[in-house]
């Protein structure tokens, strides 16, 4: 069952040649796929002065030490022109990039708009600019995080529309608002309320429901799915999310532990039902799971290796 399930994933798969696509087609497939993509709204200067202000979502951060982020004007596909961004940075080597929250977010797509050059899109979208204190783009007052770079250097991927230019910008200097701050003075992600890009129009909120812990496997150096039994590995009751739950404890629960656990009320109570072992079994499975979604991990493994056959 398991391996037809495997052959019909296999044979719903579109399987595309970005060769024999056009540039349109394959960037959308490629913006629809990679997501959330954070958005740096990233303000420069001209030569002359004159601000310009566009948010990009080909955009992260690449290094700490020196602190790196990296953003990517592409050229266009219609008609293969550059951005004002891109010429900006390649002239003056200066860029300041600002976090873009939810409350921020209509303005924000607003300065995207396709103005002539010389057009402040900070006066268009409203934003508010402030002055830097060690490079000449303005800051945005309304982002509650705001890095000055300067640019190190500019990477052009191509030269057919659709080609990306990587600006390799180094953090000189980092504004954050207080307001977001925890008690231990790190950015509280409820408080922040990032915005992320995804294909066509839409974006995703990073706040509410939509933000959940998965906690960083550094310190502990956990089994495996690979060590789970069989049974439980291939069972269709479980998620691969909870197989890899059960996959990051150190070490199996010991035949005194499952002897001991048999005592819990509610493992007495289903395995004192009426039903056979099959029943019993996808009581357990489904209490496991349960368990698993609460993230006490520990008492799901007890469930699920507890034998109803074993009656001992």
């Amino acid at each position: 069952e398991v391996i037809l399930k495997f052959a019909i994933h296999l044979r719903n798969m579109l399987t595309l040649d970005p060769r024999q696509l056009d540039t349109a087609r394959l960037h959308q497939y490629m913006l629809g796929a990679i997501g959330p993509r954070p958005i740096a709204l990233a303000s420069t200067m001209d030569a002359n002065g004159n601000p310009n202000l566009s948010p990009f979502s080909f955009f992260n951060v690449f290094s700490a030490n020196p602190p790196i982020m990296i953003f990517s004007p592409a050229r266009r596909v219609r008609n293969n022109t550059t951005k004002h961004t891109l010429e900006n940075a390649l002239a003056t080597q200066e860029v300041v990039i600002n976090v873009v929250t939810y409350g921020m977010v209509q303005q924000t797509s607003l300065s995207s708009t396709e103005y002539p050059q010389y057009v402040n899109e900070f006066k268009k979208s409203g934003l508010t600019p402030l002055e830097s204190e060690k490079v000449r783009p303005y800051r945005v007052k309304e982002s509650p995080v705001q890095f000055e770079c300067k640019v190190n250097e500019v990477v052009a991927l191509g030269e057919e529309g659709g080609a990306g230019n990587l600006v390799i910008c180094e953090v000189l200097l980092v504004h954050v608002n207080e307001a977001i701050l925890d008690s231990n003075e790190k950015i509280d992600p409820f408080k922040l309320d990032l915005v992320g890009r995804m294909g066509g129009d839409w974006y995703v909120r990073a706040n509410d429901e939509a933000l959940f812990e998965v906690a960083k496997p550094i310190r502990t150096l956990g089994i495996g799915v690979d060590q789970i039994p069989a049974r439980i590995r291939n069972s269709f009751f479980l998620s691969h999310n909870d197989l890899g739950k059960l996959g990051n404890v150190e070490r199996l629960p010991s035949e005194e532990d499952i002897s001991a656990y048999r005592s819990n009320h509610e493992i007495r109570q289903i395995l004192e039902s009426s039903g056979d072992s099959d029943e019993q079994r996808e009581q357990l499975y489904t209490r496991a799971r349960g368990l698993l979604d609460r993230n006490d991990i520990w008492n799901a493994w007890l469930t699920l290796l507890i034998d109803p056959l074993n009656r001992t």
